[in-house]
């Protein structure tokens, strides 16, 4: 049977070594913050491992339902036996918070999985897994727009997701080709503005925008970008303890066909070796 997922937590319970200041005031959470990989893990909410995450980006995390559902929450399901916890609970919040580490840092969750390509600047903040995936950009436009490259965009509207490695690509070669830049706080946003003709074309991460082409057949897919890009899971900057957890959930997942199974139970296939 399933596991629920609350898509928002909308309170965290205290835990040990839990401060709570004055009503109104920032929570200070101890979240297990042990460099030494055999530390003691402290969760955010006892018996609960908490998720940051960015709604909606599927096929990797998204409402179905009364339950958030996707590729990573199954993934950081793994990790739940390990730490001693019985469920996950799902903290939906701004991908800007995500990627800065702040989310981490408040103490609004004990790992960020939102399908986040492991960057040296996320790395001087927050502490990545070992990688889990690969991924590529890519170019959503209408049907038979003939847009199948960003040269083709010069005078033209490109929308972005805020804060994501598309909106740095994009940024990257907007001098070069000459296209203005739209930003959307979340990916559906973004891909609805596509649709409905707010922007010419969208960049975003590959796999979400192949996912979206099934029920929008008035959108397609014309390019790629290979980026070079891999997801990892993240935790608070020094928090060694989850840390290695979350890598033998990962290792033992790809050894023993659960990462496979997981996989084409999300991408209708097996990931290439």
């Amino acid at each position: 049977m399933a596991r629920r997922h609350t898509r928002r937590a909308l309170a965290v319970v205290p835990v040990v070594a839990l401060a709570v200041t004055a009503a109104g005031c920032a929570q200070q959470v101890n979240t297990g913050g042990n460099t030494e990989a055999g530390g003691q893990i402290t969760l955010v909410e006892a018996g609960k491992l908490t998720t940051c995450t960015h709604l909606p980006y599927a096929p990797f995390q998204f409402t179905q339902g009364d339950k958030t559902v996707g590729f990573d929450v199954d993934l950081v399901d793994l990790v739940l036996p390990l730490v001693g916890a019985s469920e996950q609970k799902i903290f939906d919040t701004p991908f800007e918070g995500i990627q800065t580490g702040e989310s981490l840092n408040i103490g609004k969750c004990d790992v960020a999985a939102a399908a986040m390509t492991i960057k040296p600047e996320r790395q001087a903040v927050m502490d990545f897994s070992d990688p889990y995936f690969d991924a590529k950009q890519a170019l959503l436009v209408k049907k038979g727009s003939g847009l199948d490259s960003l040269e083709k965009l010069r005078g033209k509207k490109l929308g972005v997701q805020q804060g994501t490695t598309g909106e740095k690509y994009a940024n990257e070669n907007k001098d070069k080709f000459g296209y203005e830049i739209i930003q959307f706080e979340d990916l559906a946003l973004e891909q609805t503005a596509v649709k409905t003709g707010q922007v010419d074309a969208g960049i975003n991460d590959d796999v979400v925008l192949l996912d979206y082409l099934k029920a929008n057949p008035d959108v397609e897919v014309t390019t790629t970008f290979d980026t070079g890009e891999v997801y990892g899971i993240a935790v608070k900057k020094g928090n060694g303890a989850l840390l290695a957890k979350v890598n033998e959930a990962l290792k033992k997942a790809k050894s023993d066909g659960t990462y496979d199974r997981i996989y084409e139970k999300w991408f209708g296939k097996k990931p290439t070796p």
